[in-house]
């Protein structure tokens, strides 16, 4: 799956009030509920998310695996969208090909 493909998958569910509920109860300053990004992203980290993968280089999109938090900070900053949250669609995006290779 490209990240193209993994972005599409995340924004199925952007904006669904039910998902905010959840994302909101679960809210805490520990950052609880962050990888409901993933689950229900609201249409502002959608579009940030969409940006940030725009401006990647198709080589950065191939080795997402490989890139550095130096790296993911960089195109955050290029792209004008919150780094952590970029991070954390990074790392979700490198997980579930992990864990669809391993089924393989």
């Amino acid at each position: 799956m490209t990240i193209e493909e993994y972005l599409e998958k995340v924004a199925m569910f952007a904006g669904h009030e039910f998902g905010q509920m959840v994302r909101d109860q679960f809210k805490d300053i520990q950052g609880t509920s962050e990888l409901g990004l993933l689950a229900c992203p609201s249409k502002e980290e959608l579009s940030e998310l969409k940006k940030a993968v725009a401006i990647m280089t198709e080589a950065e999109k191939q080795n997402a695996c490989n890139l550095s938090d130096e790296q993911i900070q960089r195109i955050a900053l290029d792209a004008g969208v919150d780094a952590g949250n970029l991070a954390i669609f990074i790392n979700g995006y490198v997980l579930y090909e992990k864990r669809v290779s391993a089924r393989q």
